[in-house]
């Protein structure tokens, strides 16, 4: 019946995707748990760094209502210190291979924007990619994914994280970022990429005021047919806004993530499982009743 609902919408998406023969069903919204294994994250970091204390978090992801566990090495946050691929890898390749050992029907991750990285993991029990640059940071990138067949979320990022929130700009934010989208969907298309999510990467080169207008334009990415992840857990894009810390901003992300649900976002990449769970049920309550 839920499927029948959403069959009088304009764009239907490809809402199933293939996690190397885990297929992962998107027509209801899925979330994606956190787990930052470095020791500069904005939020986290520093949080995990014993395999006790990974397990755990990742059984409380598991347990809360995560699809996915996203395992990241490489903090991202404006003007974050370079890591060096090998000390990329020494992170998260054991965290990887514990998890998929702990959890062996868990759906993993791995952020990285590095072709070696993203082939280890996979290699070792991953199955989805998370790239913050587009294939921009590593030219090889496209086609290890093409090559290893695994879904690959495209996130749009102005700059790098070194230098992306120093003076972001655009004409029009929306139509840039789809444009941007579009180009590289055709890329990996041609490669041979048949699963790929979208994300428009808030708060990557992006101020205050082009994160809420991206926001409030989400619903025109649906045009692309391709499941939709937003990522503004406890972000800046909030904190500016009502005054407050990472600490204090989960009230907030609530708010964001229930508006991006209603717009189409697919996938939501949170730190707080359970109050992300929460904002799907009572949504898809919301549009059963249409």
């Amino acid at each position: 019946m839920k499927k029948e609902k959403r069959k009088d919408t304009l764009f239907l998406k490809n809402t199933l995707i293939n996690c190397k023969g885990n297929l992962l069903n998107l027509d209801e919204p899925c979330i994606m748990g956190i787990l930052n294994v470095t020791p500069d994250s904005f939020f986290d970091g520093g949080s995990y760094l014993s395999e006790e204390e990974i397990v755990t978090q990742v059984k409380k992801h598991l347990d809360e209502g995560a699809a996915i566990i996203d395992v990241g090495g490489y903090s991202t946050k404006p003007g974050a210190a370079f890591v060096s691929e090998e000390e990329e890898l020494n992170r998260v390749l054991p965290i990887v291979k514990l998890i998929h050992q702990e959890f062996p029907e868990c759906i993993i991750s791995i952020d990285t924007f590095r072709s070696k990285i993203a082939e280890k993991a996979i290699e070792n029990g991953a199955s989805i990619i998370n790239d913050i640059s587009a294939g921009s940071m590593d030219k090889q990138l496209f086609d290890c994914v093409a090559s290893l067949n695994v879904p690959y979320i495209l996130m749009h990022m102005q700059g790098t994280p070194e230098n992306m929130q120093k003076a972001p700009s655009y004409k029009n934010v929306t139509q840039e970022v789809m444009y941007f989208l579009s180009e590289k969907v055709d890329i990996l298309t041609k490669k041979g990429v048949n699963d790929i999510i979208m994300d428009p990467g808030f708060g990557f080169g992006k101020t205050v005021e082009h994160n809420y207008e991206l926001m409030h334009h989400l619903a025109d990415f649906n045009i692309f047919e391709l499941p939709i992840l937003v990522g503004v857990s406890r972000k800046s894009m909030i904190n500016k806004v009502i005054k407050t810390t990472p600490k204090e901003a989960l009230n907030g992300t609530t708010v964001l993530n229930t508006i991006a649900l209603m717009k189409g976002a697919n996938i939501l990449r949170v730190h707080d499982v359970k109050a992300a769970k929460e904002a799907i049920l009572i949504t898809e309550q919301i549009k059963m009743s249409n």
